[in-house]
C-alpha cells in the first residue's frame, strides 16, 4: 500500500526488532493519517527535490516496539508523526543536504541532526504534525556520558 507517490506503508512500518520479537507494528487509523501527512509534507518534497530514492530507517513504532528498543515514551514515532531518513540506504545524496533542505524549505515540528560528525549526520530525524502546531525546532543529538542529549542546532547561513 502506498501512502504517497514514492513511499509505501511497508517502508515506514518495517522493523527487524518487531519481526524478531513478534511485535505488531501495524498502524491504527490515526497513525495512518499521520504517516500520510508526513509523507506528503516532508518525504515527497525531499524526494522530488533530490530526484533519487531516499531511505527510511525508522517510521512508525508501536508502543510495544518503542518500549522494546528503549525509545522515549514521548516519541512522535509512536503517533506516526516522525521519520528517520537515511541517504546511506540508497546513496546518491547525503544526510547533510537532506537536513538543510528540510530546515530551509519545509514546515516541520522537529528536525534532528542525529549523531554522526560535524559534517554529516548519521541520519536525519524529522517530525510533522498536521494540526498547525509545528514548532520548527532544530536540534542535534549527541552522546554525553553514555546518554543521548539533545542540544540546539547552531547553523550559519
Amino acid at each position: 500500500m502506498k501512502i504517497s507517490e514514492h513511499l509505501t506503508l511497508k517502508e515506514v512500518t518495517k522493523s527487524q526488532t518487531a519481526a524478531r520479537l513478534g511485535i505488531s507494528n501495524d498502524p491504527d487509523a490515526h497513525q495512518l493519517a499521520a504517516l500520510k501527512a508526513i509523507a506528503e509534507n516532508i518525504f515527497e518534497p525531499v524526494r522530488n527535490h533530490f530526484g533519487v530514492p531516499i531511505g527510511i530507517s525508522s517510521g512508525l513504532r508501536s508502543k510495544a516496539l518503542n518500549k522494546a528498543i528503549g525509545g522515549s515514551s514521548r516519541s512522535q514515532h509512536c503517533h506516526g508523526q516522525a521519520l528517520d531518513i537515511d541517504a546511506d540506504i540508497y546513496g546518491g545524496i547525503n544526510n547533510r543536504d537532506i537536513f538543510h533542505y528540510i530546515r530551509k524549505h519545509l514546515d516541520f515540528d522537529q528536525l534532528i541532526w542525529e549523531f554522526g560528525t560535524d559534517d554529516e549526520p548519521a541520519w536525519v530525524h524529522v517530525s510533522f504534525t498536521d494540526d498547525d502546531t509545528n514548532r520548527g525546532q532544530t536540534l542535534r543529538a549527541i552522546k554525553e556520558n553514555g546518554k543521548t542529549k539533545y542540544i540546539r542546532y547552531k547553523y550559519i547561513d
